[in-house]
């Protein structure tokens, strides 16, 4: 599972830990008595440690996990390809530390300070932006995160696009392209990625952790859906969706490269995204 999974998870935790206040809650498979440790469910009052448990308390298993998630139609699911269930998804919770606040108003007065050291105007809005999965180069989720992107020439024409009235933060990792012209944090995990979203107005990327985080922090966002999910399985209806409508979509293909998947990386143009991020600027 990847970290749109465990926010997801955070509102299911939310709502157990009101029906068991007195229990420790944590996430995992029940069946194989496996319980999971995430960076978004650290300082969730909601969910226990699952390193740190108390033995004399009594303790809930969520089970969620790979072979449990709700908009996975598992019985339709082939070796291949997913088939999604429409899901209508609560936001999830991610709690920050008083440091985490701290280094997230740090970085956004670097990036503000960068802005100002090449641009004479005003900016429009703060813009954190991922253009790429962590996973795109894994053996094992590698296909699959291919197929969900949106190719990094898209990306490259829309950061140009956009940073001359955007000041654009840029989420690094060891799998993205560092793109000129827009500010780049240095030793950002994933938390403080995070910390840093809840600070700017709005979200720009693919469908994944982030886009997830932006619904957990209330924050607007435009997303890439391809034509390989559907926002009906992992969407939010206050986001910005961009999905590509075909008689293949949601092709769900996990195994192969995708020509289906690839027509929409064409179809959805960088004027397409613009124009979702121009209505969201506005309001």
């Amino acid at each position: 599972m990847g970290y749109g999974d465990d926010f997801m998870v955070t509102a299911l935790a939310s709502k157990i830990k009101k029906q068991y206040p007195d229990r420790q809650i944590i996430i995992g498979n029940s069946s194989e008595k496996h319980a999971y440790h995430s960076l978004v469910y650290e300082n969730n009052p909601n969910i226990s440690d699952c390193r740190k448990l108390d033995a004399n308390k009594k303790t809930h298993i969520i089970d969620y996990h790979q072979y449990n998630r709700p908009y996975i139609d598992y019985i339709k699911s082939t070796n291949t390809k997913y088939v999604w269930r429409k899901c209508k998804l609560q936001p999830g919770q991610i709690f920050f530390t008083k440091e985490e606040k701290l280094g997230a108003k740090k970085i956004i007065s670097e990036a503000i300070e960068f802005w100002e050291n090449t641009n004479k105007k005003k900016y429009r809005n703060i813009i954190f932006l991922e253009t790429s999965s962590t996973k795109i180069n894994n053996k094992q989720f590698g296909i699959k995160h291919k197929n969900k992107d949106w190719g990094y020439d898209n990306w490259k024409e829309l950061i140009n696009k956009l940073r001359k009235d955007y000041l654009i933060i840029q989420s690094i990792h060891d799998e993205s392209k560092q793109s000129v012209n827009v500010f780049n944090p240095k030793n950002m995990d994933f938390r403080l990625a995070c910390a840093v979203l809840n600070e700017v107005d709005f979200y720009v990327g693919p469908e994944g952790g982030f886009g997830h985080a932006a619904a957990a922090l209330n924050k607007k966002a435009v997303l890439y859906f391809g034509g390989w999910i559907t926002p009906e399985a992992v969407g939010y209806d206050f986001h910005e969706n961009i999905y590509y409508e075909s008689k293949l979509s949601p092709c769900g293909e996990y195994k192969k490269l995708c020509s289906h998947c690839e027509e929409a990386r064409k179809k959805i143009t960088v004027d397409v995204f613009l124009k979702h991020i121009n209505k969201i600027s506005s309001n």
